[in-house]
């Protein structure tokens, strides 16, 4: 419960209770928080055996530790029903990166070879346009007085 508390910060707290409470009313206080947790323990138990008691006998190797995501997710790794070591090892992100990566740059570099003006005057490296020149008159779209 208290794994991540050194010896220095328990001390620290056991000289705070002291000059808190006192050491007159300190053992006093220690029985009472025990008696809370122990009531607190007792109803969880209850709680979680009259749980398993109305799920029935399919769910009886449930465990409330399993609905916490890491602890689900860990079991499943270890008895691998899914076959999840299969996928992982059958996919390998730096080559599916690169195939991604290949496929963008040979699109960049097709497309300004591949548009209609050859003058490039409406396209800068890398296939943007520069929207503070204005376009040729051949690069305008047609206009249609009944549209407006």
């Amino acid at each position: 419960m208290f794994n991540d508390i050194g010896p220095l910060e328990l001390v620290t707290l056991v000289v705070l209770a002291v000059l808190v409470f006192g050491p007159d009313k300190l053992p006093k206080v220690i029985q009472d928080v025990m008696r809370t947790i122990r009531k607190i323990r007792e109803f969880s138990e209850s709680a979680k055996h009259d749980i398993r008691s109305e799920l029935g006998p399919e769910f009886k190797d449930f465990e409330f530790e399993d609905l916490n995501p890491k602890t689900f997710i860990r079991k499943q790794m270890d008895s691998d029903e899914l076959g999840l070591k299969e996928i992982r090892n059958g996919f390998d992100l730096k080559k599916e990166m690169a195939e991604v990566t290949d496929a963008v740059h040979s699109r960049e570099t097709d497309a300004p070879s591949s548009s209609p003006s050859s003058s490039g005057s409406s396209s800068s490296a890398g296939g943007r346009i520069d929207m503070t020149k204005k376009p040729d008159e051949d690069d305008r779209p047609p206009f249609d007085a009944d549209a407006t």
